[in-house]
């Protein structure tokens, strides 16, 4: 009998990438509805990171 390969199995991967923007984004929501005067503090520091990401060009 022969040993034929079955053509049904294919392995697929699958390509997942986060962007930090959309984790920040999350847990900053999250983080506001439970407690809304953390508010200031998460833009401030929103604000702060994307500015020195601008500044010092430290895009991956």
């Amino acid at each position: 009998m022969l040993d034929f390969p079955l053509l049904a199995q294919k392995s697929s991967d699958i390509a997942f990438s986060i962007s930090i923007n959309g984790v920040v984004a999350l847990i900053a929501g999250i983080l506001i509805l439970f407690l809304p005067r953390l508010l200031n503090y998460i833009v401030a520091v929103y604000l702060i990171i994307i500015g020195l990401v601008e500044i010092f060009n430290l895009r991956t």
